[in-house]
């Protein structure tokens, strides 16, 4: 699942307007009491969530376990019962189960335990590429804007107004926090699906947003910005130019013309002016895309697909990225040739030959200056994880 799970857990990826986390949370009702992840990322989770983290909880009743790959909250989860299962068909992987009171210690500490699997959920169930982003993006989105909208709508009142000055198009919900700028002269367009605009969130004059569509909180869309529907912008972000079914983790910028489409933006990355992807192949055949630079081409089941851009991902002004690129975290791209394939991590791409690895001591540099810029001081744990990274640990 690199370069999306490189410096979070599975279920901290934005996969809709939420993670997955708090998808599965909000969406099953769910309080999580405990976090099992790869040791190599146990540190930087623990900085990140709250509930323990490889650690059996203390809990005497029954548990629910979820595979934080699942990004769907499916019904049957919350029918298990304690020893049973449910799998991904095909892959036979674990979806989800309920497990007994005395189990749960052994599961934490490594042990098998046995399931009855009670249940198969089609694949893919379980989210086991990069570009599974946009398999699992419309469905998410969808159920995420229900929830972010219920959760922020007292259903005794009449919806407020629309600000002063802005264009609403359609009847689908639209959410916009108190607390979040919109000027005037920006369009709403919310007849294919409702809008929601976060918390400190400001939407600058002249631009359009087509639902479905999240606006996270501290989030800018820059003045004549065209954001066309199934996006999701995480906090933090800087966005303009077109873009439309793109997800970004967060705290990353695209602030100037260019567009780009069906991609998966990680956090701290930053695309240059005029930086333009491919969505669409000219034969409008079905994506080939490659996960990492050492494995085969693999069929992506997707006909709209850009790309994954890795945290820490810098492109250079008028970088051109072709369909189906996936660019690993850490990569610094430089070169006047389009952007194709599997692009290494921590790749140092110029049009000066050959190709070179971004030096970790001038990579954790500009990192620091980057994320000073958002008042974001990198800790022990994210930059021991950025150095096992850059050395092949743990990918």
């Amino acid at each position: 699942l690199a370069p999306l799970t490189d410096l979070r857990p599975c279920f901290g990826v934005r996969t809709g307007a939420l993670t997955t986390l708090d998808r599965l949370r909000l969406a099953l009702g769910l309080e999580v009491v405990a976090l099992r992840v790869p040791e190599a990322i146990a540190d930087l989770t623990r900085e990140q969530f709250e509930a323990p983290v490889n650690a059996p909880p203390s809990v005497t009743r029954p548990t629910m376990l979820v595979n934080g790959r699942c990004v769907r909250p499916h019904g049957a989860i919350g029918a298990l019962q304690p020893g049973q299962g449910l799998v991904e068909a095909g892959s036979g992987h674990l979806v989800a189960a309920m497990c007994p009171s005395g189990d749960i210690s052994a599961f934490f500490c490594g042990e098998n335990v046995s399931w009855h699997t009670v249940g198969e959920l089609p694949a893919p169930a379980l989210l086991s590429r990069p570009w599974h982003f946009r398999t699992f993006r419309d469905e998410a989105l969808a159920l995420d804007l229900r929830l972010l909208g219920d959760a922020n709508r007292n259903p005794a009142e009449a919806p407020p107004p629309p600000p002063p000055g802005v264009t609403v198009l359609g009847e689908h919900q639209l959410t916009i926090h108190d607390q979040a700028h919109v000027y005037p002269g920006v369009i709403l367009d919310a007849e294919q699906g409702p809008i929601v605009i976060g918390a400190g969130a400001v939407v600058r004059p002249g631009a359009t947003i087509i639902g479905p569509a999240c606006i996270g909180h501290h989030s800018t869309v820059i003045d004549r910005a065209f954001i066309k529907g199934h996006t999701a912008i995480g906090p933090h972000c800087k966005v303009a130019g077109e873009v439309g079914g793109c997800l970004f983790q967060g705290y990353a910028n695209k602030a100037h013309d260019g567009h780009l489409g069906d991609s998966w933006i990680g956090q701290w990355a930053n695309l240059g002016a005029g930086t333009t992807n491919s969505n669409l192949l000219n034969t409008y055949d079905e994506v080939v895309a490659r996960a990492a630079p050492d494995q085969p081409g693999e069929r992506t089941g997707q006909v709209f697909l850009g790309c994954v851009v890795g945290d820490h991902v810098k492109l250079a002004i008028l970088t051109r990225i072709m369909t189906g690129a996936v660019i690993h975290t850490g990569a610094m791209i430089a070169a006047s040739a389009p952007v194709n394939g599997c692009v290494p991590p921590f790749a140092w791409m110029t049009d000066a030959p050959p190709n070179r690895t971004y030096r970790l001591d001038k990579f954790l540099s500009v990192a620091r200056t980057v994320m000073a810029r958002r008042n974001v001081e990198p800790s022990e744990a994210y930059l021991a994880r950025i150095a096992g990274l850059h050395a092949g640990v743990g990918r």
